[in-house]
């Protein structure tokens, strides 16, 4: 036999591949879909509802949100679990409360949920307000109040999230 014949015919019987724009009312293709971006990390219902409407942007709304609420009764897709582990990786990035918030609004990740795992008088805030006015301050002389530096590092805590209470108490302990 032939070897280019071969070739063909294997190519032949290969599965079609989904390209990124292909109008898709296929369930399980939807789902297989949904279940790609929710194997790489936890998505809230809005990032998948966005991704997959990008992905199939001629699909119906409708049937991408019935995958997604059957996705959701099984659990498998939750914005509880996404906030908690948002939330921790987050923090541990050095990010506060006022931009891990604002993260999340956009997101569309419900208040109610938000406040179960973003607490704002957590004490952990000023712990980390002050280990990143240390690191940042490493090499640098003691800060004077109102200096070019002081206020360079105030703006970059503020953009962090954190309170001016909590930047304000951080920043105390470098002045001269």
């Amino acid at each position: 036999m032939d070897r280019s014949y071969k070739l063909e015919s294997a190519s032949r019987c290969k599965k079609k591949k989904v390209s990124e724009t292909t109008p898709c009312n296929d369930v399980p293709v939807l789902r297989r879909a949904a279940m790609d971006y929710l194997a790489r990390r936890e998505q809230s219902f809005y990032e998948l509802t966005q991704k997959l409407n990008k992905k199939f942007p001629e699909s119906d709304s409708d049937l991408l949100v019935e995958v997604l609420d059957a996705l959701k009764a099984e659990n498998l897709q939750s914005d509880d679990r996404f906030t908690e582990s948002y939330v921790r990786y987050r923090k541990s990035r050095g990010f506060a409360y006022l931009h891990i918030r604002a993260d999340l609004a956009g997101r569309q990740v419900s208040e109610m949920v938000v406040g179960k795992y973003l607490v704002k008088t957590d004490e952990h805030w000023q712990i980390s307000a002050d280990l990143l006015a240390a690191k940042k301050l490493r090499s640098h002389e003691p800060l004077g109040f109102g200096s070019k530096e002081h206020a360079k590092l105030s703006r970059f805590l503020v953009s962090r999230g954190f309170f001016p209470a909590e930047v304000r108490k951080a920043l105390e302990k470098h002045l001269v």
